[in-house]
């Protein structure tokens, strides 16, 4: 019995280590490729995974301009968000002032983390330290693509309209109870004594 459970454990860790090396081998390979040499096993792999392995191609130069790109498509995106900010609170809308305003925030500082980034990468560029280079770039591509998830779900903001559906009305129906049309009037009139004296 404990014989077969040894046994077990080493097959689970024998499948574990293979499929953790099929899982994680081609990113080990394009991160250790040469930067002048494309990984053409993992470069299908890196445009599937939202284009954070292509950078390793990319020369400093090229990742600056990319980067340069990529904070003008964060500020874009965040004036968009701004704006819809002002419509909803020019009309007075308390939820989607709050929901847009909790997007802008978290764009604001993506941005902030984005431009030290950009200023880190601009250094270690004109340096020509490829290796931190391709690091301060792979944080940048992570916040842009964070920014672009926010303004995606800014404009999913719902606004007092669509979060409460406005005054209900109940209306109860109660089976044999007679409608008004065949009730007998049941109202008692008490007619005042004339004198208080007759009640002596």
């Amino acid at each position: 019995m404990r014989r077969e459970r040894l046994v077990r454990f080493a097959l689970a860790a024998v499948l574990a280590g293979c499929a953790g090396q099929l899982f994680f081998g081609s990113g080990v390979a394009s991160a250790q490729a040469p930067a002048g040499e494309p990984a053409p096993a993992a470069a299908p792999a890196a445009q599937a995974n939202g284009g954070l392995a292509r950078q390793v191609a990319l020369t400093p130069t090229e990742m600056v301009a990319q980067a340069d790109s990529d904070l003008a498509r964060m500020e874009g995106g965040r004036g968009g968000v701004a704006k819809q900010l002002a419509t909803a609170r020019q009309a007075r809308d308390v939820v989607k002032t709050l929901c847009l305003n909790d997007k802008l925030n978290q764009i604001d500082v993506a941005i902030r983390s984005a431009r030290e980034r950009k200023t880190a990468l601009d250094l270690a560029a004109k340096r020509g330290d490829g290796d931190l280079s391709n690091h301060e770039f792979t944080i940048m591509s992570v916040l842009r693509q964070r920014s672009d998830q926010l303004v995606a779900e800014a404009n999913q903001c719902i606004g007092e309209e669509a979060a409460f559906g406005g005054d209900a009305a109940v209306t109860m129906t109660v089976d044999g109870v007679p409608s008004d049309d065949g009730r007998p009037d049941l109202t008692i009139v008490v007619d005042p004594p004339q004198c208080s004296s007759c009640y002596q």
